[in-house]
């Protein structure tokens, strides 16, 4: 038996790849809506959300990976801090893809004793410190957020919203009997 935590975030998993299924379906011209605070379009909030994976478990907390996705910058400079390059809804979706990669790994890896491991970061005029536990909530948080600003710009634009939670797959791997229930 795996003493990892992926049991405890099974969920995740789904909610990526339903975000990730409605991002494919987009047009360009879905994908330019402004959306958010920032007024980005929303190929650049949803590269943000995903480019937050990567700061903060690449960058941050020392995991592998970020070689393998366009957030390879320790910086944390990412896609929406140059909008004159417009992406794709298929470049869009591959930053689903490969940072959740970085995400299943940790998921897999970490254990329920290490969430409380302290993790420092150097703030532009402090040192903070985040457990990874807190690292995980914060991007179960943020991602979620930002799903909720995706979907207010559709539906503001006659567009359907991206559903999280979609009737029949609530619980992601769970058997047909459980997810009728």
């Amino acid at each position: 038996m795996s003493n990892s935590i992926r049991a405890f975030y099974a969920d995740w998993a789904g909610y990526n790849r339903r975000t990730a299924e409605a991002l494919a379906r987009l047009s360009p011209e879905d994908l330019a809506l402004e959306a958010g605070f920032y007024h980005w379009p929303i190929w650049a909030v949803a590269a943000h959300t995903v480019g937050a994976r990567v700061f903060w478990l690449c960058h941050t907390a020392g995991e592998p990976g970020a070689e393998t996705t366009p957030f390879n910058d320790p910086s944390g400079f990412g896609w929406e801090d140059d909008l004159t390059v417009v992406r794709t809804g298929a470049e869009v979706v591959g930053a689903y893809e490969s940072t959740w990669q970085v995400v299943a790994g940790c998921l897999e890896r970490w254990t329920p004793e290490m969430l409380g491991e302290p993790i420092r970061r150097q703030g532009r005029t402090t040192v903070q410190l985040h457990t990874r536990q807190s690292l995980l909530l914060r991007l179960i948080n943020h991602e979620a957020y930002h799903a909720g600003e995706i979907s207010i710009a559709l539906s503001a634009n006659g567009r359907e919203p991206i559903d999280l939670w979609p009737p029949g797959d609530w619980v992601e791997g769970a058997s047909s009997s459980l997810r009728e229930g």
